[in-house]
């Protein structure tokens, strides 16, 4: 049930802001106290448009995406390189452009990287798409689109965009609503949904609508509103997403084959101008979050913590937070999830993720974005 802040709960609010003035002004000045310890924040980079995503390569570089359409390498030293050739054409308009970016699992024999974006086809029609090109002396070669949502729209809203490869080889993608609403229950297009397909882009033979006229054969779950957050819990192999909710409501979801998750029929959130929307338990025919957040988050990267350097975080779901201004950490058992932690790092977090060596990578949405490294104080 939704409820409205009594005067006692907005005092309460005002006090947890001012304890958590500490811990982000700690945050300011490179450390941050944290369940797992006093951690350094150290800013590498304070130069990228709107960074996106990261991957790492074998060799100890980094790649990371521009909004704008820019891919850039960042050398051990932290160097910045010009953009890398052979990337796809992009619209670069609101949350729409060059989105994520992840290797191929078997990346050491066939060399592949992915990139997801927002694929324009005139007129600003665009929808959220990917392919893939080899990774050759530096450059992308033969970059081709796998996927393509349809339909391509107008508008700079609700691309989605995260790519999750799976155990068993099969690539996931988030799809946006596009800010349509209904589109969101109606398998006949992509608006709203999770796609899940072969890594050539080629559809599974057991995906959950391949059968089903009408449906759209790559559609794996549906009824979402926009997912920038996803990764496979290494425990289970079971993927969770952390979803955009409208004013108020953002989720936290463990998303199961054919699942209808109920945007915009039933949401934890209310819409902008203030109308409710039922919450998801009057509609048991849907499928409802291991957590839902209000005031929001905005949730925006993610990993499932699995390195030596962060014991306490091993197992966590690290999520990153635009509007919460740092990560928040999940403990995720089997199906369940609590929210155990917040690491205010005063920043609208894009991106989450673990390097090789246990250590910590964030990205920051601006356009003077940072690329910023966690590690315990020594």
């Amino acid at each position: 049930m939704k409820t409205i802040a009594t005067p006692r709960q907005v005092l309460g609010l005002l006090f947890l802001f001012l304890a958590c003035c500490l811990p982000s002004l700690q945050a300011q000045k490179g450390q941050v106290v944290t369940d797992a310890g006093t951690v350094q924040v150290k800013t590498l980079i304070d130069s990228l448009d709107h960074p996106w995503g990261m991957a790492f390569l074998p060799d100890g570089r980094m790649l990371v995406t521009e909004r704008p359409g820019r891919l850039r390498i960042v050398q051990p030293d932290t160097t910045l390189s010009e953009p890398v050739a052979g990337t796809p054409e992009v619209l670069n308009w609101g949350q729409g452009g060059l989105l994520d970016v992840v290797l191929d699992p078997d990346f050491a024999n066939n060399q592949y990287i992915y990139l997801s974006f927002a694929e324009p086809a005139g007129d600003s029609l665009a929808s959220s798409a990917f392919g893939r090109g080899r990774w050759v002396d530096d450059r992308i070669e033969d970059f081709e689109v796998l996927f393509s949502q349809e339909p391509k729209l107008k508008g700079p809203n609700h691309y989605g965009g995260r790519l999750v490869f799976a155990d068993d080889g099969t690539l996931f993608f988030t799809l946006g609503e596009r800010f349509q609403f209904d589109p969101a229950q109606d398998l006949s297009n992509h608006l709203g949904t999770v796609v899940r397909l072969n890594a050539d882009g080629s559809i599974p033979d057991d995906n959950p609508f391949v059968d089903r006229d009408g449906a759209q054969a790559a559609i794996y779950s549906y009824g979402h509103r926009n997912i920038e957050a996803g990764a496979i819990d290494p425990a289970t192999g079971k993927l969770w997403l952390a979803e955009m909710g409208p004013l108020g409501g953002d989720e936290f979801n463990a998303v199961a084959a054919g699942n209808n998750y109920g945007w915009p029929v039933v949401s934890w959130g209310d819409n902008y101008d203030g109308t409710e929307i039922p919450d998801p338990t009057t509609r048991p025919e849907f499928a409802d979050a291991a957590i839902h957040w209000t005031p929001t988050i905005s949730p925006s990267g993610m990993v499932f913590y699995s390195g030596d350097l962060f014991p306490e975080w091993r197992g966590s779901a690290l999520i990153g937070g635009l509007t919460a201004s740092g990560i928040v950490r999940v403990s995720v058992d089997g199906d369940t999830a609590q929210e155990v932690e917040r690491i205010p790092l005063v920043v609208r977090v894009r991106e989450v993720a673990e390097a090789p060596d246990g250590s910590i990578y964030v990205l920051t949405d601006a356009a003077a974005g940072k690329l910023l490294h966690l590690r315990l104080r020594e």
